[in-house]
């Protein structure tokens, strides 16, 4: 409550006794007492206000299908990541070994070939691309 823990709350309330005093405590406490059943009042108006004017009752709203914490990005992957993509094989699938064999036999993309300048030479240089 407002980060006071429950020595400094009654410290309050001693310091608020000595300063009010005897005389006018009554009087404070039934304000006081109004205070909250007023406010009581403004909440539950405002409940029935929300529910007469969107047609639910708050206490049936899934609250967890709007919490902002379920869009972590963080966890989003870390789901997708530890995902099991791996499908079940059928009976007449072949097996393993006949995949990897059929794998070597892929022709391989040929090497790429890189022209080196002469030594001294000036690279190419395009005055229309700066």
């Amino acid at each position: 409550m407002f980060g006071i823990n429950g020595p400094e709350f009654i410290l309050l309330l001693i310091i608020g006794v000595l300063v009010i005093g005897p005389s006018r405590l009554p009087e404070y406490t039934q304000k006081l007492a109004n205070l909250v059943k007023e406010v009581r009042r403004m909440a539950s108006g405002a409940r029935e206000q929300i529910k007469e004017e969107v047609g639910i009752d708050i206490d049936e709203v899934d609250w967890k299908k709007y919490d902002p914490r379920q869009y972590d990005p963080r966890r989003i992957i870390k789901d997708a990541l530890l995902e099991d993509d791996t499908k079940p094989v059928s009976a007449g699938a072949p097996v393993a070994a006949a995949a990897a064999s059929a794998a070597d036999t892929k022709p391989k993309p040929p090497a790429r070939i890189i022209e080196r300048l002469a030594d001294g030479e000036a690279a190419p240089f395009d005055t229309e691309a700066t």
